[in-house]
């Protein structure tokens, strides 16, 4: 067993696997996620979210796979019988992407879905997340990336119902610089970043996400809402950060319990990335820290 303080990881996600009373953890698990080759991802599996199991192998990609570095951002949803991984690859010759991955557990082994990305492939993509509407059609958002359009968009495009492939164009959901919060970066000072999606429903019904981008505080975690309560939007962004510390990111979770947990990484500067869990309550529509 490894405590939570030991096991270095970006990008964290929860799998809840209520049927046997326990929790995955993934993410970005490479020692070298920036310039090294991709070696695959691993989890953890824990009952009470310190103490876990691992690490697992839970992807290895096969010969002949499309990408070779920049394994980013895996997370791991029960759909229609079996366990999909939504990931972010790259290689030198393809742009970076998300792929589908599929398992019949979620400590996989996990294997490519279909034979390349569901992100379009002349875009740089990354951080692709599960959303099933109301009518239950199955919607990838994800992010264009900034090394590309400069000012990071917010994008979503609906997928198959097996989630094999898009069936139809992507649409925009907003741009970085539309937070208020958001504070541009890069060697220019004129970048603005889009990272983490992860959508839910507040008490109200409303939809919203949380995604990352930069602050004056560092990395941080804001809030969009949907007006319309569809991925269509039009999306505000609220005024201040979920929360403003050095760490992003963030996805949430219900504990075996019933208790709402945010799980983020922090702080973003490696090799220090570890993930932590914070309790959070719902007030006025929005989320805090549970006193």
């Amino acid at each position: 067993m490894v405590h939570r303080k030991d096991i270095r990881i970006r990008d964290p996600f929860i799998f809840v696997d209520k049927q046997h009373n326990c929790y995955y953890l993934y993410g970005t698990t490479d020692q070298n996620v920036w310039s090294g080759p991709g070696t695959g991802f691993d989890t953890y599996r824990s009952t009470d979210l310190e103490q876990w199991e691992g690490p697992i192998p839970a992807f290895r990609p096969e010969s002949g796979f499309w990408a070779d570095h920049h394994f980013w951002a895996p997370e791991v949803y029960s759909y229609n019988g079996s366990y999909y991984m939504f990931a972010s690859f790259k290689s030198e010759d393809k742009r970076r992407a998300t792929q589908v991955l599929i398992a019949d557990e979620p400590a996989g082994p996990f294997k490519p879905l279909s034979s390349s990305p569901v992100t379009p492939a002349e875009w740089e993509c990354l951080d692709g997340t599960l959303h099933i509407d109301e009518s239950g059609q199955p919607w990838m958002v994800f992010c264009q990336e900034w090394v590309q359009v400069r000012d990071g968009k917010m994008c979503a495009v609906p997928l198959t119902a097996d989630l094999q492939e898009a069936v139809g164009e992507p649409i925009t959901l907003f741009s970085a610089s539309e937070a208020p919060w958001a504070v541009a970066g890069g060697d220019n000072k004129d970048v603005y970043v889009t990272d983490g999606p992860f959508l839910f429903k507040n008490e109200a019904a409303e939809l919203l996400m949380l995604w990352s981008s930069g602050s004056v505080n560092g990395y941080a975690i804001g809030i969009a809402r949907s007006k319309s309560g569809r991925i269509e939007g039009p999306w505000m962004q609220d005024e201040e950060t979920l929360f403003p510390e050095d760490g992003g990111h963030g996805m949430l979770f219900r504990t075996l319990d019933d208790r709402l947990m945010l799980t983020m990484h922090t702080p973003n500067n490696q090799p220090d990335e570890r993930a932590v869990f914070i309790e959070v309550e719902e007030q006025r529509g929005t989320l805090q820290r549970k006193a």
